[in-house]
């Protein structure tokens, strides 16, 4: 351990790790109660476009990425409130147009498949220190609206008409949630890659809820598991040589198989040593 710290790289891959472990989840909880677990893919896509516009005019790649993904989870957004398509029509195209504009811009850049590779799958040990800023930066506003107004969010999860009617600005929370979704793809972009965020973002939530039933200890333990894979992942890639964003979506599904079947087991005991009472006896 002291070895993989002396490390400057690995010290910022750890921090980014941190980072996302828990903003993907902390996010991902209020996709998976709207059912919207597929957001994130789709944001992902659209963040290529970003990277790639980012690469064709010489700026932060990381910097433009969160300027289209946030324009494209808006448009989605509004596609679903207001358009004639639905919600899952409305991802699809802008799935096939984001990792279509990016291909076509990467390419007009002079970039190759190995450019975008990074951004796909995720390349977390070549993160710098402006890289890092940046990132601490969006964690930390995304962490802080994701606690603070916690109750409004759920509310608007939960139940959109009873929110409407008890005041809440539906709309504008909505909107919230898919521009803080969007900014969280592109802070996990290098940490496990545009194809693979969602993962992050749903199954800490899926494994989470087999331990909780309320909201609040869904979402707690989501960040807690989001925040075990992501580290994790990062140490068991350097010790076997795999890249990290892979090795961090393996980690979170081993771990919510582990807690699957536990909690199947345990189920099944309590409900084979419960006591059924005879209704003979009970008669008598």
């Amino acid at each position: 351990m002291n070895d993989i710290l002396s490390y400057d790289f690995m010290q910022r891959a750890l921090l980014a790790a941190l980072i996302t472990g828990l903003t993907a989840p902390a996010i991902g909880t209020y996709l998976v109660q709207r059912r919207l677990a597929l957001l994130g893919d789709g944001i992902g896509h659209i963040a290529l476009t970003g990277v790639a516009a980012g690469l064709l005019t010489n700026t932060q790649p990381l910097v433009t990425a969160v300027i289209v993904s946030v324009l494209g989870a808006v448009a989605i957004e509004l596609l679903r409130t207001y358009g004639r398509t639905s919600g899952d029509v409305a991802l699809a195209l802008l799935f096939y147009g984001g990792i279509a504009g990016g291909v076509m811009l990467t390419n007009l850049a002079g970039g190759s498949a190995a450019t975008l590779n990074s951004y796909l799958f995720g390349s977390i040990t070549t993160i710098d220190a402006n890289d890092l800023l940046i990132v601490g930066i969006l964690g930390a506003v995304v962490l802080l609206l994701a606690v603070g107004l916690s109750p409004q969010l759920f509310a608007v999860c939960q139940d959109e008409e009873h929110a409407r009617v008890s005041g809440v600005p539906v709309q504008a929370y909505a909107m919230l949630i898919a521009v803080l979704a969007a900014v969280t793809v592109t802070v996990s972009m290098r940490t496990v890659g545009l194809l693979l965020v969602s993962a992050l973002m749903v199954v800490p939530v899926a494994a989470a809820q087999q331990l909780s039933r309320s909201f609040r200890g869904t979402f707690v333990m989501a960040m807690v598991i989001g925040t075990f894979s992501a580290v994790a992942g990062v140490l068991g890639s350097y010790e076997i040589d795999t890249q990290p964003g892979p090795t961090i979506v393996i980690v979170a599904l081993a771990v919510f198989l582990v807690i699957a079947v536990v909690g199947h087991s345990v189920r099944s005991f309590r409900r084979r040593t419960s006591v059924v009472p005879d209704p003979v006896e009970e008669a008598a």
